[in-house]
């Protein structure tokens, strides 16, 4: 069974799930934008549980690193608008077919791309953070890319707030998807497995984020994982119409 861990298909996830953990931690969110579609075209069994697991990992870690700029508060609607929105998503999930799972995670990977380019600012009222919650719950559990929605409302924020408060309720909302993944099939004990070595890559991506990107400038990094999503986005559409 340790074979598995080994296959080529496996040393390409623990890759994706690295560099998806570098811009995580980098950027506040981007761990499921960078790696989903393209970890889906290598096996459709990385998605969406396994990385929700890497990325309740992943957010505990920057949560517990930014604690001190955590508000809980302001998070209680979204955290509501969550529950609906990730039950609505674990139908989608047992409705739709691989392809055109495969579609909507390009479209939804562009569509995260085209939000974090939006020049005006929304404010976060609690009826927005609710709603956000909802859609985050809606494409968090179905594709396990529950960020932009909320990366929307929190992005003016000073970096820290941003990452401390996007990885406290990626926390809360990770475990939200898994309970819904698991009934409807989506969390068995094989994507259980194959998830282990996927944490040591996310551990690896997470620390080097701490140790470099502290110097480089946040747009440039940002700019880069636009690109970079803007490939693995475009690259599951394309897969999921031929």
């Amino acid at each position: 069974m340790f074979a598995e861990w080994m296959t080529p298909e496996a040393m390409i996830a623990a890759f994706l799930i690295f560099l998806g953990s570098f811009v995580q931690t980098a950027i506040g969110f981007g761990l499921a934008i960078v790696a989903a579609p393209l970890l889906f075209l290598v096996s459709p069994d990385y998605v969406p549980a396994p990385i929700c697991l890497v990325a309740l990992f992943i957010s505990v870690l920057n949560a517990l690193k930014h604690r001190a700029s955590v508000e809980i508060g302001g998070l209680k609607m979204a955290l509501i608008g969550r529950v609906p929105g990730s039950i609505a998503g674990g139908v989608l999930l047992v409705m739709v077919s691989t392809d055109l799972l495969a579609l909507w995670l390009g479209a939804l990977v562009l569509f995260a791309v085209a939000v974090s380019l939006l020049p005006f600012r929304i404010e976060p009222t609690p009826a927005r953070m609710g709603i956000a919650g909802f859609f985050s719950g809606f494409f968090g559990t179905s594709s396990a890319i529950g960020g932009p929605p909320m990366a929307l409302l929190l992005q003016h924020q000073e970096a820290n707030q941003l990452r401390g408060n996007l990885s406290a309720f990626f926390v809360f909302s990770s475990m939200i998807s898994l309970l819904i993944q698991m009934p409807a099939g989506f969390l068995t004990l094989h994507h259980l497995w194959i998830s282990i070595p996927l944490i040591p890559a996310a551990w690896v991506g997470y620390k080097l984020a701490i140790m470099t990107t502290q110097s480089l400038p946040k747009e440039k990094i940002r700019t880069g994982a636009l690109l970079l999503c803007s490939v693995s986005g475009a690259t599951a559409v394309w897969q999921g119409l031929s």
